[in-house]
């Protein structure tokens, strides 16, 4: 009998295509209820560090250089307050095989995709991912399938995206590009199903521990150079694994005390999912069109429990505008003689910023960057804007309204990193799991883990739950 191939009859048989794609009984940690076993999770279905180790060095991940932005440094100071302006670094992921830190993730997913004996891997991404999971499924000997959500419904694409398509071709990948819109998961659902190809998902464990690497690196080059750990580390924040994998992986390393930011691009009021909109925005990824709906619920994404939680280690919560990426490109080049972006430059904005509130013998670092090319380049994107009706011009960023113009900054003192209300989020994520798990009791062991999932207190979970009319034990 043949399959009903429907988008509801390919929807009702998700949870069984996942299961054989990815390998893992998600059931197996979860108790009926809001709480799942999260650390047991990582730790059964993960590799230990050392293994990660291991398996990254076989394929030229990892060990990638920490370096000093003494003239960014040099410039933040200048329009600081006296003795304020923390030392920049950052962790130049670049370095990485396929050009990102991505590559992390990835050489995880597909080495145990290979252990498990799959012939391919699908990815459904239209980022850096892509052209990890491309690059590392051509070093195993792997069949690799990449999913991207790419044009409008007029036909016209993103030209980041298109590069990165470019980048995962010249590695061997097929490359299926979609319009906006539900037809992504319904593509890549069946492609899985058709090809028993392994789901290398963003948010499996063996992607997110890949990411601990990085951080555990960090710390330990911090060390050795100077004698201690960071004082922040600022990570570019999307579905979240980025900020998850590296604080997990700097407490892996004894450096809790270290302060973990995320950082997004503003994008208020553009809808991810909208045909019209979709080309007006200059960023595919870092911003708040998926920072805000992953952190508020992380297990929206391809699995049925996201292993990217990046309310259990934020400290703090911050959004730049698109013109102020732009100009921190552009400085980084001119004044660091180092070009990369745009995602990793997210972060390098905030950074930029928030040093100027730090003391000149405090350490901010950037905890990666990403190559730049053709599409992802600070020219295609502008032109790429113009072409789409969007204004460019010079003034203070605060007046950038994301779908009508971007504003670069008429001087670097305007670079604003702006506080994001992350006690606001975290009731959000709390509301959420209420509403999506249809609870009304809420149990010990869900008080604990939404206490735990949110990085606050038991006391803070009750009195959100009463103020939703839900009762907590």
């Amino acid at each position: 009998m043949s399959k009903d191939m429907s988008y509801q009859g390919l929807m009702a048989r998700k949870n069984e295509i996942m299961k054989r794609a990815v390998g893992i009984d998600y059931a197996v940690f979860e108790s009926g209820s809001i709480a799942f076993d999260y650390e047991r999770m990582m730790r059964e279905t993960g590799y230990t560090l050392e293994e990660m180790q291991k398996i990254q060095s076989s394929t030229g991940v990892g060990n990638t250089p920490l370096l000093e932005l003494r003239n960014l440094t040099a410039l933040a100071r200048k329009i600081a307050p006296k003795g304020k302006g923390a030392r920049i670094f950052i962790k130049d992921e670049a370095c990485n095989p396929s050009g990102s830190f991505k590559a992390r993730r990835a050489a995880n997913a597909v080495y145990h995709a290979k252990k498990l004996g799959y012939k391919g891997v699908i990815a459904a991404t239209s980022g850096n991912y892509g052209a990890a999971v491309a690059s590392q499924a051509a070093m195993q000997g792997l069949k690799c399938i990449i999913v991207q959500e790419c044009y409008d419904s007029r036909g016209i694409g993103q030209p980041e995206i298109i590069e990165k398509a470019r980048k995962c071709e010249a590695y061997g990948a097929e490359v299926v590009q979609l319009t906006v819109g539900p037809e992504l998961f319904y593509t890549f659902l069946m492609l899985l199903e058709e090809t028993g190809y392994f789901n290398a998902s963003l948010y499996t464990p063996f992607g997110i521990a890949g990411v601990e690497t990085l951080g555990y690196e960090l710390s330990m080059q911090f060390r050795e150079r100077v004698g201690r750990d960071p004082d922040v580390v600022v990570c570019t924040n999307a579905g979240g694994g980025n900020l998850t994998g590296t604080a997990r992986g700097l407490i892996k390393a004894g450096a809790e005390s270290v302060k973990i930011i995320g950082a997004s691009v503003n994008l208020q009021g553009l809808h991810m999912a909208s045909d019209e909109q979709f080309n007006k925005k200059s960023f595919t990824t870092g911003h708040t069109g998926f920072g805000i709906p992953f952190a508020t619920w992380p297990d929206r994404s391809d699995v049925p429990r996201s292993a990217a939680r990046p309310l259990r280690y934020m400290d703090r919560y911050v959004t730049v505008a698109q013109g102020e990426v732009f100009y921190m490109t552009e400085a980084l080049a001119q004044l660091e003689g180092l070009e990369r972006g745009p995602a990793g430059n997210t972060s390098l904005a905030a950074a930029f910023s928030i040093a100027q509130e730090m003391d000149e013998d405090q350490i901010i670092v950037v905890q990666e960057t990403e190559y730049t090319g053709a599409g992802k380049h600070i020219q295609a994107q502008l032109s790429f804007a113009r072409d789409n009706g969007i204004e460019i011009k010079f003034g203070n960023p605060e007046e950038e309204v994301p779908g009508k113009n971007i504003i670069l900054p008429a001087h670097p003192n305007l670079i604003q990193a702006r506080d994001l209300d992350l006690e606001k989020i975290k009731k959000s994520y709390i509301k959420n799991c209420i509403e999506i798990t249809k609870t009304d009791n809420v149990s010990e062991a869900d008080l604990a883990f939404l206490a735990q999932d949110t990085k606050s207190s038991q006391g803070f979970v009750k009195e959100v739950l009463e103020s939703i009319k839900v009762e907590g034990k």
